[in-house]
């Protein structure tokens, strides 16, 4: 593979808008929320054509087959044409819209929600948004 030709896994979803920003990109690859084959993979990871990725952001699970390179951020339309979303509808989030999510309110009057608090929030949503 040509000098040229490599690209790094984080400027690779930044520039097909997987991501804000790179930074961010970057971190979801050192948290473990990016994937090869099942493994975790570093920012640094060189991008093959044919490479399937597993993308896990908030709630939103996206499975991306590459297609293209993308060296550069482009305009959303360019972008979706550089991978293949392998994403099953059941884990698309507009599948999994605010009519299938549960309704969590908090007591008026409680405050702000505690460190304990939000985990014990987190977690619920995390085990409702798992396979079954």
């Amino acid at each position: 593979m040509a000098e040229a030709e490599k690209l790094r896994i984080d400027k690779y979803l930044w520039a097909i808008r997987m991501f804000k920003t790179r930074s961010l990109a970057t971190d979801a690859c050192k948290a473990g929320r990016v994937k090869l084959n099942g493994q975790n993979i570093k920012p640094s990871a060189v991008v093959k054509i044919g490479d399937v990725y597993q993308i896990s952001k908030g709630i939103e699970k996206k499975i991306i087959e590459v297609i293209d390179f993308s060296h550069n951020r482009t305009d959303a339309k360019i972008a979706v044409t550089k991978y293949k979303d392998l994403t099953p509808v059941e884990e698309t989030h507009a599948f999994k819209s605010v009519f299938h999510a549960p309704t969590l309110k908090r007591d008026r009057g409680l405050g702000r929600p505690t460190k304990k608090d939000r985990r014990e929030t987190d977690d619920l949503l995390d085990s409702f948004f798992e396979e079954d």
